[in-house]
C-alpha cells in the first residue's frame, strides 16, 4: 500500500492552528538564514598579496623590535640605578663605621693631648719618653691619613656652625670681642664633615 505523504503533510498543515503555522514559518525562515550564514563562512577568505603580506610582517617586526628595545633600556636603567645605589650605600657604611670608631677614640686622644701638653711644660716633673712621643706622633699621623683633622678655634670668630659656647667672659681687648678666648675641648672634622663641635669660651 502506497502512502501519499504530500496529502498527509497538507492535511497536518490544514489541521494546525494559526499560531502553530506562524511558528513553523518562523522556524523555516531561521533555517534559511542560518544556511546563508554558513555559506558566507564557507566562502574562501581573500588572501593578501605577497608584497602586502611582507609589509604587514615588516611592520609587526618593527613593533616587536621597538618593544624589545624599550624593555632593554628600562632594565639597563634599573640596573644602573641599583649599581649606583649599592656603591653609595657601601661608601656610606664605610664612612659611618670609620666615624663611629674615631668618635670612640676621641676622648683617649683628648687625654693624650693633655698629658703631652703637661709634659711639654718646663715646670713639669714628668716628661714624655722618646718612645711615648713616637707613639703619640704615629697615632696622630694614622688618624690624619683617615681624614681626621682638629679645628683651630682659639682666636677665631665664634661660629655656631663649628663651635659650642660653654661660657662668655669679658674680652681682654676690643679685637677679641665675639671671638673664642680659649678652647675647652677640641673640635674635629672627618673628611670635611664635623664629627664634634669645639667647646669654647667666648669674649664679650
Amino acid at each position: 500500500m502506497k502512502i501519499n505523504w504530500k496529502k498527509m503533510i497538507k492535511k497536518d498543515t490544514e489541521e494546525q492552528t494559526p499560531e502553530e503555522q506562524e511558528l513553523q514559518e518562523q522556524s523555516q525562515e531561521r533555517g534559511g538564514e542560518e544556511s546563508k550564514v554558513n555559506e558566507e563562512e564557507q566562502k574562501p577568505k581573500k588572501k593578501l598579496s605577497k608584497s602586502k603580506q611582507l609589509e604587514v610582517d615588516l611592520e609587526n617586526s618593527k613593533i616587536e623590535v621597538d618593544e624589545a628595545k624599550d624593555k632593554y633600556l628600562r632594565l639597563f636603567a634599573e640596573f644602573d640605578n641599583y649599581k649606583k645605589r649599592s656603591i653609595k650605600e657601601k661608601l656610606e657604611f664605610m664612612r659611618t663605621a670609620s666615624q663611629d670608631t674615631i668618635n670612640a677614640i676621641l676622648p683617649v686622644i683628648d687625654d693624650f693631648d693633655r698629658a703631652k701638653k703637661s709634659a711639654d711644660d718646663d715646670s713639669s716633673v714628668e716628661q714624655f719618653s722618646e718612645g711615648v712621643t713616637m707613639v703619640y706622633n704615629k697615632l696622630h699621623s694614622v688618624l690624619k691619613n683617615l681624614g681626621l683633622e682638629a679645628m683651630e678655634s682659639t682666636g677665631e670668630v665664634f661660629d655656631p656652625e663649628l663651635h659650642a659656647a660653654v661660657t662668655e667672659i669679658p674680652a681682654p681687648s676690643d679685637d677679641m670681642k665675639g671671638k673664642n678666648i680659649d678652647t675647652i675641648e677640641k673640635g674635629y672634622l672627618l673628611k670635611d664633615k664635623i664629627i664634634r663641635h669645639a667647646k669654647v669660651v667666648v669674649g664679650k
